[in-house]
């Protein structure tokens, strides 16, 4: 079927006169039809997530409706009984009270009850509520940290995270064998149940529990948020002043819910330009740290004091670090950890997780790109403890009383810790240079390259087979010792020509391994259509050697390692 057939098919019923209508605009385009039509959304390592407009590749009501269409057949098949519940949350994306009420419509017209939050929340309360509720499933609507046109739909399942293998394939398929003169959107009322803001308490006392160390003086620490016009703002006031951290400055601007984000250049932390706001604040307030986090308030971005007492960002590595070894030394110091604890990190993250961990004698498990294998590791290793894990995504969880990447626990830890070392005259910038001093410096860096519409898509898959046919045992000047293709699931040797088979699942992702330690992954982006290439080098440090100095050999090898890359 060709673009032409498939656009045709939304100008009639089952399609209202509005999409009708913009179909027959679209026509006066043919590349804007093309890429609307050219493909379905699929799911990726974050669900559905895709440009708002109509036509088979875009969010709307309809491929919103045929995806929960979908997913009720999938649930009433799964769990055969008249009480299947699911929660629903949405974050300030535009269009978000729109798909939340075409979403209860379709689950209550199929018979499943629906708790739906009665205003913008974030997605880790979404998690906590889908346990705290006994619910089968859950959907989170947004797009996180993408652009304003984006809007996405992430599924649940009862443990609290993202869906994983089997369930997502299977569901896949039903969704995929969905016609969109299937869908119901006729409601059924009594199956839906707004959520009190009482709920709000509940998660609180979640996030209070997972950070339970006690600090001294917090109200001492002054602190600049911003929630880039995102979900935080709902929760994350609430909870600093619970716990006492009394000098709390929030950037007003940037405080009310907008799906158009307002002035942003970007609503992802990961992008230095999001804290402009937040530092100019900070500088005129003092502050100690600077917390600033996305749209959907899973991913969390930290700035700190340096020696010089000037604020410096940190990265998502950086941040995971400093996290896990202040949570193990203080399970050290109560004399509380054993071999019966872990924590968890993705491939693409930093190696430093693994020597840290190694140093406390606990296990460092690491997994696929997306935090819903962590949630994984957490379900399937039910008789030890989680103590925290995250991505180089600026993604961190504490505890396992949520499932998934969840910025605001993570703030409160972030203000704990900053508390606690300013008591001893310390600070973040200190620690983490003293757990560079101990396991060696390690520097990553991420370059993501956007490819957009199909043509796009044509290039990333070709640069994956690019690198997946290189056969030099170098790249520039650097030795390749492994290379590790993850789709094929085997490693090789370059040296002894040995192979090995991986131990994770299969998915589109390389690396490789040179003989200096440094490592290069390429990977298609789950989320959006870009091509992402993650550098991690790493040196140690000798007593007398200034970190400046190593930083910039790091540096120097970054990049080039990307001058040598065909990119």
């Amino acid at each position: 079927m060709n673009i032409i057939q498939k656009s045709k098919i939304w100008e009639k019923s089952p399609f209202d006169s509005k999409t009708r209508n913009k179909v027959r605009e679209l026509k006066k385009n043919p590349d804007l039809l093309y890429d609307s039509f050219y493909k379905n959304l699929e799911f990726g390592t974050g669900g559905i997530r895709g440009i708002m407009g109509v036509g088979t590749n875009r969010v709307n009501k309809y491929t919103i409706g045929k995806t929960t269409q979908g997913l009720a057949k999938y649930l009433l098949k799964s769990f055969k009984n008249d009480n299947i519940k699911v929660v629903l949350a949405y974050d300030c994306r535009n269009n978000g009270v729109l798909y939340s009420k075409v979403v209860s419509n379709v689950l209550s017209a199929n018979g499943i009850i629906c708790y739906v939050f009665r205003d913008i929340r974030p997605t880790p309360q979404l998690s906590f509520a889908i346990k705290e509720l006994n619910a089968q499933c859950g959907i989170m609507l947004t797009a996180s940290h993408n652009p304003p046109e984006y809007n996405g739909y992430k599924v649940y399942w009862s443990d609290g995270g993202q869906i994983v293998p089997p369930i997502d394939k299977n569901l896949i398929e039903i969704i995929n064998s969905t016609k969109y003169e299937e869908i119901n959107f006729k409601s059924e009322k009594k199956y839906i149940t707004k959520i009190s803001k009482n709920f709000d308490n509940k998660f609180i006392e979640a996030s209070t529990k997972s950070v339970k160390f006690k600090v001294l003086n917090q109200e001492n620490l002054k602190i600049t948020f911003s929630s880039l016009h995102g979900t935080s703002i709902k929760i994350l006031p609430d909870l600093m002043k619970k716990e006492g951290f009394k000098n709390f400055n929030i950037v007003d601007i940037e405080s009310q819910p907008d799906g158009n984000f307002g002035k942003l250049t970007s609503p992802n932390p990961e992008d230095p330009k999001s804290f402009k706001e937040s530092l100019k604040l900070a500088n005129k307030t003092d502050s100690d740290i600077v917390i600033v986090t996305d749209p959907d308030a899973d991913r969390l971005g930290i700035a700190i004091r340096n020696n010089n007492k000037k604020l410096v960002l940190l990265n998502g590595n950086q941040t995971m670090v400093i996290f896990t070894d202040f949570l193990l030394n203080q399970l050290r110091l109560k004399k509380k950890l054993n071999k019966n604890y872990f924590v968890a990190t993705t491939i693409v993250s930093t190696p430093l997780m693994s020597k840290i961990a190694e140093n406390y004698g606990v296990d460092c498990k690491i997994t696929l790109t997306g935090f819903k294998w962590i949630s994984k590791l957490i379900s399937e290793n039910k008789n030890i403890k989680f103590i925290g894990g995250g991505e180089e995504s600026y993604g961190y969880l504490v505890g396992d009383l949520i499932r998934d990447k969840d910025a605001i626990t993570s703030s409160l830890l972030a203000c704990k810790i900053a508390a606690y070392l300013k008591n001893q005259n310390k600070s973040i910038f200190d620690y983490l240079i003293s757990i560079y001093k101990k396991y060696g410096l390690y520097k990553e860096k991420l370059i993501s390259i956007e490819k957009k519409g199909k043509k796009g898509n044509e290039e990333i898959n070709n640069l994956m087979n690019f690198y997946r046919k290189y056969k030099s045992e170098y790249l520039g000047k650097y030795q390749i010792l492994v290379k590790e293709d993850y789709e094929s699931g085997f490693s090789i040797n370059l040296k002894s020509t040995k192979k090995n088979k991986l131990n994770l699942p299969r998915t589109n992702l390389l690396r490789f391994i040179f003989n200096d330690g440094s490592i290069l992954s390429i990977r298609p982006s789950g989320t959006e259509p870009k091509i992402k290439l993650y550098i991690s080098v790493n040196m140690s440090i000798k007593f007398d050697e200034k970190i400046e100095k190593i930083e910039t050999n790091l540096n120097n090898k970054i990049d080039n390692l990307i001058r040598s890359l065909k990119i």
